[in-house]
């Protein structure tokens, strides 16, 4: 069973190396969907700090991820179909754009399977980036950093 999630992986880190673990428990193997920046930009304010080339060299270094695809529209019916796809995994704030809904519908009328799971409340890329922040203000107001 192939089993496909996607998401930014930007700033890898502790939860996305949970979820991504949990994911290649659910099939044989396990296909990763990586946002370029420019879908990024569609539903975040920033895009990410590592590039998309970099994110997808860390994922391919994972012993749990088989295939890294990366993703340049924000869509993922054509990913299920090319990869032919048993199981998607999707994350807790899965909402109802119309490209969840697509897909959900894809994989609800193929009869596949989707699984939703929680997100690992230890970390993520955006309380990174905050911690990185505060941390470099008070260095910013000692003139160490410009």
């Amino acid at each position: 069973m192939l089993v496909y999630t996607l998401g930014t992986f930007d700033l890898l880190h502790v939860g996305h190396l949970a979820l991504l673990n949990h994911c290649k428990t659910l099939g044989d193997v396990l296909a990763v969907g990586v946002a370029s920046d420019e879908v990024v930009r569609m539903y975040k304010p920033n895009v990410p700090v590592v590039p998309l080339e970099q994110r997808v060299e860390m994922l391919q270094a994972l012993r749990c991820v088989d295939i890294v695809r990366p993703y340049h529209e924000l869509e993922y019916v054509s990913g299920c179909k090319a990869l032919n796809v048993d199981v998607f995994v999707i994350g807790e704030d899965w909402g109802k754009k119309s490209c969840n809904l697509d897909v959900n519908s894809y994989m609800k009328k193929t009869g596949k399977q989707i699984v939703q799971v929680r997100y690992n409340s230890r970390t993520s890329s955006t309380k990174i980036k905050q911690i990185i922040l505060a941390q470099a203000q008070p260095l910013k107001k000692l003139n160490c950093i410009s």
